[in-house]
């Protein structure tokens, strides 16, 4: 199993989690035409660390809790993996989502 990063993502990119992820397994790109980011499911190795460190939530610690947007991490995956890293978002910065809250 692998920690998923949902749809609430989409538009934020806040990339905490990329800082703390011990196996660089998380990797930015372009969903939707929005920001986005992926967990790789191949790679992940359920930790935890990236879990608490999001500050809308965007993070599920089980392909079930999400099972759309774990087909669209595995899926992209392969093609973010090369993207360039991104500069982290203050996590106390405003989503840009108005269905989005800082947790």
């Amino acid at each position: 199993m692998s920690y998923v990063i949902t749809g609430k993502c989409l538009g934020e990119q806040y990339a905490a989690c990329v800082e703390v992820c011990p196996v660089d397994c998380i990797y930015p790109g372009d969903h939707k035409g929005e920001k986005f980011m992926v967990i790789d499911p191949e790679i992940c190795i359920t930790c935890g660390a990236c879990l608490p460190v999001c500050p809308i939530g965007a993070i599920v610690e089980s392909e079930d809790y999400d099972p759309e947007f774990s087909k669209v991490n595995a899926e992209l995956s392969p093609s973010f993996k090369g993207n360039a890293k991104v500069t982290p978002r203050p996590t106390n910065d405003p989503p840009r989502k108005p269905t989005n809250k800082l947790v």
